[in-house]
């Protein structure tokens, strides 16, 4: 078993409404964005995913977020756009096109800050 992972950040700014707190005011963020993918068996070259593929998918999802206002991303008009919800939205974007008979999408690990985040491993069966 090999997890393969690539690291990769987005900015954006968001509000987390009715949030008791400084929170609530629009601020922004250079999240750090961590895609961990679960590779059964290697193919022919050795790799569980060519770690080049790897990141061309990840930044097209990621970028969806870069540089824009997060309460204004359809996924977030209705539901707060906090760490623990970006990561749900990256997972949900990223498992179709992560999902191989070799290898499948595992946790997709969201950094609000350098020292605080969470990982998140899908939705439970």
């Amino acid at each position: 078993m090999f997890d393969i992972f690539i690291e990769t950040h987005f900015a954006g700014a968001h509000h987390l409404r009715e949030y008791p707190g400084n929170c609530e005011k629009p601020h922004g963020h250079n999240w750090k964005v961590q895609v961990t993918v679960r590779a059964t068996r290697l193919d022919q070259l050795g790799m569980g995913i060519d770690f080049k593929v790897l990141k061309k998918i990840v930044n097209q999802a990621v970028d969806e977020l870069d540089h824009r206002d997060l309460n204004e991303h359809p996924a977030f008009v209705t539901q707060n756009p906090s760490s623990e919800n970006i990561s749900v939205y990256l997972f949900d974007q990223l498992k179709p096109n992560l999902n191989h008979e070799r290898y499948q999408l595992y946790s997709v690990t969201v950094y609000e800050t350098e020292t605080s985040g969470l990982s998140y491993y899908g939705h439970n069966p």
